[in-house]
């Protein structure tokens, strides 16, 4: 009787360690796209002979309709310029961004038939350092899985 807390607390460990081994794990898959890639290597160029470096990029498998939110640390009173380039089929890119207090901070919105439509970019820049979330979405209605591509640019010049 004097260990039945100890066992009791070894068992509680023992059920939980399984319970969490045994979940699946969502991880963000990279993909490939030559006109994306294209895009960026362009993207890349310009924004260089402006003063930007790359601080973040990725390319990312998205599912059509679903945000992909991504946390971002970002210093108050440093210029950044994020860049999303969605999927050249898809029919509606949008980028919303929101602040540590979850206020929507910039908002874009394209669409096919725009000039860039599958390119939306726009400069922040925070009045105070903390994290900021972005979520791209796209919506292609002939494929579920589309790629994606963001880089988050930083004024150094």
């Amino acid at each position: 009787m004097k260990h039945l807390p100890f066992i009791l607390f070894l068992i509680a460990i023992f059920s939980f360690s399984k319970l969490s081994v045994g979940q699946d794990v969502i991880r963000q898959q990279p993909c490939e796209d030559s006109y994306i890639k294209h895009e960026v290597d362009s993207i890349k160029e310009l924004m260089s002979t402006k003063g930007f470096v790359v601080v973040k990029e990725a390319s990312m498998e998205m599912v059509s309709e679903y945000e992909m939110p991504i946390v971002v640390p970002l210093t108050a009173g440093s210029w950044y310029q994020f860049v999303f380039i969605g999927d050249i089929g898809s029919r509606l890119y949008e980028v919303r961004m929101y602040d540590y207090e979850e206020r929507q901070v910039a908002y874009e919105k394209k669409m096919w038939g725009d000039v860039d439509g599958n390119v939306i970019s726009f400069d922040y820049i925070p009045k105070v350092s903390e994290y900021h979330m972005i979520k791209p979405v796209q919506i292609n209605k002939k494929k579920k899985k589309v790629c994606g591509y963001v880089m988050l640019l930083k004024r150094v010049a």
